[in-house]
């Protein structure tokens, strides 16, 4: 009786307890609740109810088996012809043969991406918090100093058999493989060899992935970089999965960094799943482009779109394929006065898709948004005249599409054939400047603006790769007024100057004349980005950029000579920036739809700004435009130039200016110019007139004559008096 009473006072409380439980979670909104209550009220979800119309087969799905998913996969589209591998399989069903189908190609869960958050990673131990289990995120690179927080992989605090990392899908998932990679360090050598793989429900109890002989052993990394794939023998069912190392260097440690294939199943009550779901409905061809490919779509949008864009080529890279631009303009081909131009550009580094596929991207929505009458769209184009150049380093995107979106590690792919990192391959212009600068006295003054390429740096014998060549003229040929070229690999937006001014500094905030105005367009794009600027999400690899509100010198991140950057604001009207516009350089192809959405705002804001600031004309008294006229502002030591049409765009921030005009043979002009919040660019026009030497230079010219300098005159006088004698 005593023990019955016991066992009912304890159910009772139990039951008190759950009701209490229940209250407080209804009571607390979902966004505010703690993380494991949580757990603890959605966990009984994902493993005790089967997908409606679904038998349900724990941990593993047979090959060969279709459940009510598989079969909506293979739904044929109208209008879809089946491929002559599928004809070949009707064929062989028909005369009986068994058809076994490969398991479907899974996407990575996100380790890389971040979509799989550190609360989601769990170790049996960590050497330190510095290399814990949310460190070993494939890819996932160390700080410039190791030993501190950011380091480059999960290690665990002891080598022995009994480690493991832990990724919880938060949802029942279709694990279909396994990515790793050893320790990210410039110092030491770690990784793993082989490993186990475990499934889980509950995080309790476990099942091993065997075959007919035991347990499966993985064949893990050799050397530390190189990315190693492992599928799963057949598809596995679960909420957990484990990876157990089982050997390791012999003169390393136990260390690894890992990226998970799986398929979330459907479950439209995941709080999870509803709270990170991003979808688009934008109709666009999301998908990776090869350069045939990327060509071809180049080609539909100009076919769409024929009086707006224009395909043409800047050059040609190191094995020959053509550099191709998207012009997008309401008159394509033909630079109108008082029309700004910008460009986007990417693939500098060619494993840095996501900036290709972003452009790609762009162009088709222009296109459709042009042709369905978009007023912001359609006004873009009306006043701006576009250029898309989505792959500058065709020949080193091509080695990162052949691995693969995962397995093409941090650097496959980066460089030309040639081996050169165009990005920082043009000619260092910040040094004459500054050197100027500091010698004043000195005979070799330098411009603070179109400094002139050294000579050195245009002899066939230097190091200048073909596609930096091609950028340069292309840069010298098209008076471009803003411009962002896409990277990857991080999430900001890092304005010049790209080069610290000091010779023993390697990081030093280094401002240009304009930093203001380069602030502003960093902070245009990050602020518009759905990620950049959220105070609450994870740094992608050592560096927090928060507290620049996702903005940053790019010399007080790392110091980098002949950036593209400070390249183009030193020789060129061009103020660029680089635009970081994702965690993973090479996403898989299902995260380009998010991507585009993380991104398409603050594409089309960029792109706006090239109307800010102050733009006019500077004209002869007859009108006629005066081509390379010296545009300044008074207070900013940074001139531009007019155009060949003698016009000119000066990008700044709104405020009162004293703007003056200067150019050989006229006189020099100054006015004030006021530029609004508005968008659009104040209009600051200027006439000016000849000289009088100028005049009398003409004259003479017109009537056959020179204008003699006094000392060649009295030479002359004096040798005709001595021929008289």
């Amino acid at each position: 009786m005593i023990a019955r009473g016991r066992s009912a006072l304890c159910l009772a409380l139990c039951t008190l307890g759950l009701a209490l439980l229940g209250d407080v979670s209804r009571a607390v909104p979902m966004d505010d609740q703690d993380y494991y209550l949580q757990e603890i009220t959605n966990r009984d979800h994902y493993y005790s109810f089967p997908y409606p119309g679904e038998e349900f087969f724990p941990f593993t799905e047979q090959p060969g088996e279709e459940g009510p998913i598989r079969a909506a996969e293979r739904e044929e589209q109208p209008g879809f012809k089946p491929s002559r591998k599928e004809l070949k399989q009707k064929k062989n069903n028909k005369k009986g043969k068994p058809i076994l189908e490969p398991p479907p190609d899974c996407p990575p869960l996100g380790l890389e991406t971040l979509k799989i958050t550190d609360f989601q990673l769990h170790a049996s131990t960590a050497k330190r918090y510095g290399l814990g289990a949310h460190r070993g995120r494939l890819n996932i690179q160390a700080g410039v100093n190791e030993n501190d927080f950011y380091d480059g992989a999960w290690c665990a605090g002891r080598n022995d058999p009994y480690q493991w990392i832990e990724v919880d899908a938060r949802r029942l998932t279709k694990f279909t493989g396994v990515i790793t990679q050893g320790r990210n360090s410039l110092w030491s050598s770690n990784w793993v060899t082989s490993y186990r793989v475990l499934v889980s429900n509950d995080s309790h109890a476990w099942t091993a992935v065997r075959n007919e002989s035991g347990d499966v052993i993985f064949e893990g990394n050799s050397e530390k970089e190189i990315p190693v794939l492992n599928m799963l023998p057949v598809p596995l069912v679960a909420r957990y999965i484990r990876i157990n190392p089982r050997s390791w260097f012999q003169e390393g440690s136990i260390c690894m960094r890992l990226e998970i294939l799986g398929c979330p199943l459907p479950d439209p009550n995941n709080y999870y799943h509803r709270r990170n779901e991003m979808t688009t409905t934008d109709n666009l061809d999301f998908k990776h482009h090869n350069y045939k490919e990327m060509r071809q779509l180049m080609k539909t949008v100009n076919k769409m779109c024929p009086n707006i864009t224009r395909i043409y080529n800047i050059g040609k890279s190191h094995q020959g394929l053509k550099l191709y631009a998207v012009e997008i303009s309401d008159n394509p081909g033909e630079h109108e006065v008082g029309e700004p131009e910008f460009h986007y550009i990417a693939g500098a580094h060619g494993n840095e898709v996501l900036g290709r596929e972003l452009i790609l991207l762009l162009m088709q929505f222009m296109c459709q948004e042009y042709l369905a009458g978009n007023p912001r769209i359609v006004h873009l184009i009306q006043d701006t005249r576009i250029h898309l150049l989505p792959s500058v380093n065709p020949d080193g995107y091509d080695k990162a599409y052949k691995a693969g979106s995962e397995l093409g590690g941090w650097s496959l792919g980066r460089w030309t054939q040639d081996g050169i990192d165009i990005n920082n391959n043009f000619p260092d212009l910040n040094s004459l400047l500054w050197e100027s600068e500091d010698q004043k006295k000195s005979k070799r003054k330098v411009p603070n603006h179109h400094i002139p390429i050294p000579d050195w740096y245009l002899s066939e014998n230097a190091t200048v790769a073909v596609e930096t060549r091609a950028i340069i003229a292309w840069m010298e040929k098209i008076p471009f007024v803003l411009g962002g070229n896409l990277q990857g690999g991080e999430l900001v937006v890092a304005y010049p100057y790209d080069m610290v001014r000091s010779m023993w500094k390697t990081q030093d905030y280094t401002p240009t004349p304009d930093d203001h105005v380069f602030r502003w367009l960093a902070y245009s794009y990050a602020s518009t980005h759905r990620l950049m600027t959220d105070a609450r999400r994870r740094a992608c690899h050592t560096e927090d950029f928060q507290k620049e509100d996702g903005t940053v010198n790019g010399a007080s991140w790392h110091t980098v000579a002949g950036s593209i950057n400070d390249f183009s604001y030193l020789h060129t009207n061009c103020f660029e920036l680089s635009i970081y516009v994702g965690c993973d350089k090479y996403p898989h192809e299902s995260e380009l739809p998010e991507e585009w959405e993380n991104n398409r705002e603050s594409l089309i804001v960029f792109m706006e700004q090239v109307h800010r600031g102050i733009k006019g004309i500077v004209k002869d008294v007859h009108g006629k435009g005066i081509p390379n006229a010296v545009i300044s502002v008074e207070g900013v030591n940074h001139d531009i130039r007019t155009g060949a049409d003698g016009d000119y765009w000066r990008l700044l921030n709104p405020g009162e200016y004293v703007v003056g005009v200067k150019a050989e043979g006229y006189t020099a002009a100054t006015k004030t110019c006021e530029v609004g919040y508005d968008m659009g660019a104040t209009q600051c026009d200027f006439t000016i007139s000849k000289t009088n030497l100028a005049r009398i230079k003409e004259i003479m010219r017109k009537f056959g004559k020179q204008p003699l300098s006094l000392a060649a005159r009295r030479l002359r006088q004096r040798a005709r008096r001595w021929q008289r004698r």
